[in-house]
């Protein structure tokens, strides 16, 4: 799995770096303290966007931008990301405020947003220190983060003009084939079980449900927490795939990348869940409590559960395919091959 960086911020990778004088310029006047002088540093977490710190000394912001080279058509979505961010913010406490948006590729090579910082810790393959010294830690970092998906799905997007975010009509299926697309584009490598699980997928389609507004990369690590109560949600990142469509596929997502205390080996590889740290919630009990929290039938997850390893997969691979034709040179991406072949068969065989 890709590892975590040390501490949460790094000095901006060599190839990732941006004109930081001409963002200075730009943002001078539009955000508050923005005349001081600018620092900037990396978030070096993530696999995908790439994310910084602007530091003013008495402001301090986050810039997101897509990350290098051809990226999938509507994907890494920084305009859909902004729209979002500046508007859930006011009813759903995780949602950062997005303060301005940018189109002008011409700035830094793409377009991008800046939005609020947050503080707290963001668990990833190691459970923080903060938490050593609370055994309950991982059950209420579990069921905070489900709860906050509930709370999610229940937002009224249509109060806050959200209601053209997506097309909740034909969601699911429109999904299965989309990510089709998009495995066909970045595969380095026939892989049979991909072409199963895809066939299943679409033998199996659910009816539509009532939409809501959905994160779309709903995961333990794209979320933060209060370094003193882990059962405290503080944010929720990564909103560029946000849209309106069957809220299940986002429970779906949070299972794909979830862990039992009992599961094996391979299935812990492609988790960015702690792997020195038992009792979080079981995949069972996360169905449940979001049931319970929400009020939705959750009696269709498996195959919520299975398109979402079949879309880790093709994540997988378009971070891979990226690194194989030179488009990034961040080794943590080189072993992504193994791991796309890994989430396909546990795909096929919960598809079995």
């Amino acid at each position: 799995m890709i590892p975590e960086p040390e501490n949460e911020t790094i000095a901006v990778r060599p190839d990732e770096q941006f004109d930081e004088a001409a963002v200075a310029a730009y943002l001078r006047g539009r955000l508050p303290g923005s005349e001081a002088q600018l620092t900037v540093r990396q978030f070096g977490g993530g696999a995908a966007n790439l994310t910084y710190e602007l530091d003013y000394g008495d402001h301090v912001y986050v810039l997101r931008r897509p990350p290098l080279g051809p990226i999938a058509p509507k994907s890494h979505d920084m305009a859909r990301e902004h729209a979002v961010l500046s508007r859930i913010h006011e009813v759903y406490e995780p949602a950062p405020r997005s303060f301005l948006l940018c189109a002008d590729e011409s700035l830094i090579g793409a377009p991008f947003f800046v939005m609020e910082r947050r503080y707290g810790l963001v668990v990833r393959r190691h459970m923080p220190d903060a938490y050593s010294e609370m055994p309950d830690a991982a059950r209420r970092l579990g069921e905070a983060l489900v709860e906050g998906l509930a709370e999610l799905h229940g937002v009224d997007y249509r109060a806050l003009g959200l209601d053209d975010l997506g097309k909740p009509t034909g969601f699911i299926e429109r999904q299965v084939q989309g990510w089709l697309g998009r495995w066909e584009k970045a595969r380095a490598e026939e892989l049979p079980s991909m072409d199963l699980v895809h066939r299943w997928l679409a033998d199996n389609l659910p009816p539509d449900s009532t939409p809501a507004l959905i994160h779309n990369d709903y995961k333990l690590d794209n979320s933060m927490f209060a370094a003193d109560d882990p059962g405290h949600l503080v944010a929720v990142f990564d909103w560029d795939m946000a849209t309106l469509g069957d809220p299940l596929s986002d429970l779906g997502t949070l299972l794909t990348y979830w862990i039992d205390d009992d599961d094996p080996e391979e299935v812990r590889a492609f988790s960015p869940m702690p792997q020195n740290a038992a009792g979080f919630p079981s995949r069972a009990e996360i169905v449940e409590r979001y049931s319970l929290a929400g009020g939705r039938d959750v009696s269709g997850i498996r195959f919520y559960h299975v398109l979402g390893l079949y879309r880790l997969a093709v994540i997988l691979a378009q971070i891979h395919i990226r690194w194989l034709r030179g488009q990034t040179r961040d080794e943590r991406f080189a072993g992504l091959g193994d791991l796309v072949k890994l989430v396909a068969a546990k795909a096929a065989e919960l598809a079995r």
